[in-house]
């Protein structure tokens, strides 16, 4: 969630900065955190609003499912409601959901274990590393969805070059 200031289209009133007005961001990545969808919402609306408008905006084209290579989704724990589980099922997706202290008993089994989450949470950092994105000026949601859209592709860009 971001500050808002001026409010404008797809903001709304924030639970944890005291009711200002404020936007969330929804991303969805890939394994290495390259962003491939992305939705904003006001900072009231519940993360399982913002699922199905996060899938609507994937631009690229996905590879066939098959019972070989599944497509998992990997979420926290807003999103653990049959409603969100069977969107993402028909979009051909496995959720894979893990409640708070699942992860917590993980690292201390597995050395070296990583969050699946952590992923997504690099990529938000990413993103706040630009210091256009940390407030939202924009009225119009449309300036800042091209403002995020633009970030989104300097961090693909970025990546692919670490990658390749």
């Amino acid at each position: 969630m971001t500050k808002a200031p001026l409010g404008g289209e797809k903001t709304g009133k924030n639970p944890t900065d005291r009711a200002k007005s404020g936007v969330k961001r929804s991303v969805l990545t890939e394994g290495h955190g390259i962003p491939i969808g992305l939705a904003v919402a006001g900072a009231n609306c519940h993360d399982k609003r913002l699922v199905e408008g996060t899938l609507r905006s994937i631009v690229i084209e996905r590879p066939e499912v098959s019972t070989r290579k599944p497509q998992n989704m990997c979420m926290d724990k807003g999103y653990d409601y049959p409603d969100t589980r069977q969107l993402v099922s028909e979009w051909g997706y496995t959720a894979r959901i893990k409640a708070r202290g699942e992860e917590v008993e993980a690292k201390k089994k597995v050395p070296g274990y990583r969050s699946r989450r952590w992923v997504v949470e690099r990529t938000h950092s990413w993103m706040n590393r630009f210091r256009r994105l940390l407030v939202r000026w924009e009225k119009k949601v449309e300036n800042y969805l091209a403002m995020l859209h633009f970030t989104c592709a300097l961090i693909t860009f970025r990546a692919i070059r670490l990658l390749g």
